[in-house]
């Protein structure tokens, strides 16, 4: 084994380490083999082992002790033994900072950055090196190099931010921690124009635009974002404070935290890998937890601060982290005060269930947040149908999607379509192809499914090429094609019985003067022809056929025809299979003369 040694003219020499039991590998301070006639009064021995300084003095005091207030106290009272043994226990920064010291009491250059000065500090203080103890001493050049360097400087300061999470009490007791963190809001609240010194910004696209005059105004937010939970927690709390910023600044900067910290946070799609509580470390799975909680109870309450899009991945990672239910609860409460903002993309949130016929999609999550906001516009005093048909579309979108999962059960489907009022949907044709997908992606079905199925859908409502579509759909039941036969029928009857009387005759008179008899005659001729006209066509659907009078029948005698069509309809036997075939050979004939 070969150990260091410092001499007199602070150059580096190579010894043999001899044996030894206790202490193991040792360093000799010792000056070279010429130099050994002068009269050396003190030689120290540093054993590094478990933090453990085994140090010799002999008559004189050595380097160490009149800088270090620590050493005079232990050796204090000793005599003039040959030998003092010192055990030095949690020393802060370990070997690596008594090192900085002993460099710096033996006159050794020594290099400080902001990396290595919290544990030099630290370790100063503990072995009281103040200016109490020698004028000049350790602590006092920290102090003047962490003030004029690393304070000024924007990454020196995150680095030296981060390094005190080894050493909690210590830089708290010193108000390193403190410091550090004025520092760095300060320079967050300083105008993008004025910022002149190197940050972090991998914005997609910013690296190839040139002539930035300025700094975005997220320049800081990579940046914090390599900070602990809790002290960038104290970052952004002290931002915060100073209502200087705009809450959009804050909620990227909550953003950029969550992609870097919590787990599968980027991922666009769900990911079967890693989309389970149970592919996660319990370790992960803690930091995860009091991450999110964090980021939550940091979101500002102004609306639009954070897109939906990130509330709704915060959401589902709460679920997977198993948060509190307070946090669940506000987070949905947040999503769906901004539903009417989110994008189909925005929706795509994976299943966390570990079954292995799982299915991918997590539509209970969306099925609580639209719920939340249709109890929230309930409330609402203005009641936009605006934004609640807006949200239908996005929903009924939504349901195509997850249609096409195989392990995706009829009732979950039909829940999230029922919990939109009727009014929302002002037509169903993207619901009938919700329908149909599920039809061609679940060909086992039974019919009681299929049935419960196509209960979410009102055929008045689907165009005619939805109609044209659903009569030739084999896989939809034949109820269903009935409805969409009769009610197709009853809209061409509208419509015919509409354009007959446009095409009645109107009198009106020219060239004579508006007086209140000739207006009143006109009324009493008008009313006569239509007296005769209705005459007229109530003897042509005397002598029309079935058909014609079928297709003029009034509209209330229309729907209790259908009603008792459908009663007939939903009985079992052999009687609804002859009913629903001469409903349907009736309304083909019907449809085929017109």
């Amino acid at each position: 084994m070969t150990g260091r040694a410092y001499n007199t003219r602070k150059q580096w020499h190579d010894y043999g380490a001899g044996q030894d039991s206790d202490f193991g590998k040792r360093c000799y301070l010792d000056q070279p083999r010429e130099e050994k006639e002068q009269d050396i009064k003190d030689e120290v021995h540093e054993t590094w082992d478990k933090a453990r300084h085994l140090l010799y003095r002999r008559s004189h005091e050595f380097p160490l002790l009149p800088k270090c207030g620590l050493l005079q106290l232990l050796c204090s009272g000793r005599g003039h033994a040959g030998s003092v043994t010192l055990d030095l226990h949690d020393i802060p920064g370990g070997e690596d900072a008594f090192e900085l010291c002993a460099k710096f009491c033996y006159g050794i250059k020594i290099d400080l950055s902001a990396h290595n000065f919290v544990p030099a500090i630290c370790a100063a203080m503990f072995l009281r090196m103040i200016e109490t103890v020698g004028d000049g001493n350790f602590v006092s050049k920290l102090e003047v190099f962490f003030n004029s360097c690393i304070l000024e400087g924007w990454k020196d300061s995150i680095v030296a931010l981060q390094t005190t999470e080894r050493f909690p009490e210590w830089s708290e007791s010193l108000g390193i921690i403190r410091r550090c963190i004025d520092s760095v809001v300060d320079k967050i609240l300083t105008p993008p124009p004025k910022v002149r010194w190197s940050y972090t910004y991998t914005r997609p696209g910013y690296a190839q635009k040139k002539h930035h005059k300025s700094a975005p105004k997220d320049w800081w937010t990579e940046d914090i974002a390599d900070l602990n939970v809790d002290l960038f927690r104290c970052v952004v709390n002290t931002v915060r404070s100073t209502n200087m910023l705009l809450p959009q600044l804050v909620g990227e900067a909550l953003h950029v935290y969550a992609c870097r910290w919590l787990p599968d946070f980027t991922r666009g799609r769900p990911d079967p890998e890693t989309s389970t509580a149970s592919q996660l470390t319990q370790e992960k799975l803690v930091n995860g937890k009091k991450q999110l909680e964090m980021i939550v109870i940091l979101i500002p309450e102004d609306r639009g601060s954070v897109s939906v899009g990130f509330l709704l991945r915060l959401l589902s990672m709460a679920n997977l982290l198993r948060v509190s239910p307070a946090i669940n609860m506000q987070l949905i409460k947040k999503c769906s005060l901004q539903l009417e903002e989110a994008t189909l993309n925005d929706l795509m949130l994976p299943s966390h269930d570990s079954c292995a016929d799982h299915h991918i999609y997590d539509i209970e999550l969306v099925g609580s947040v639209l719920e939340g906001f249709i109890t929230q516009w309930r409330k609402s005093y203005s009641r936009d149908e605006y934004l609640l048909r807006k949200v239908g579309e996005i929903i009924d979108s939504y349901l195509q999607v997850v249609s096409m999962d195989a392990n995706m059960p009829v009732q979950k489907v039909v829940s999230l379509a029922n919990v939109l009022p009727e009014f929302a949907r002002p037509e169903h044709d993207i619901l009938y192809k919700t329908i149909d997908i599920y039809l061609n992606e679940h060909p086992q079905m039974s019919k009681e499914e299929k049935k419960h199925l196509c209960s979410i859908l009102d055929c008045h409502k689907l165009s005619a090429e939805a109609c044209a579509h659903a009569v030739k759909n084999e896989k939809l039941p034949l109820r269903i094609v009935v409805q969409v036969l009769f009610f197709e029928h009853e809209k061409h009857g509208r419509k015919s019985t509409r354009s007959h009387e446009k095409q009645q005759p109107e009198i009106q008179p020219q060239g004579i003067e508006q007086t209140e008899t000739t207006v009143c005659s006109l009324e009493r001729s008008q009313l006569f022809s239509g007296e005769r006209s209705s005459k007229q066509e109530d003897a042509k659907r005397r002598s029309a056929p079935s058909s014609t009078l079928q297709k003029l029948e009034p509209e209330s005698e229309q729907k209790s025809r259908w009603k008792k069509v459908g009663e007939m309809g939903s009985d079992d036997g052999d009687e609804r299979g002859i009913m629903e075939e001469r409903s349907i050979q009736d309304l083909t004939k019907i449809r085929m003369r017109r």
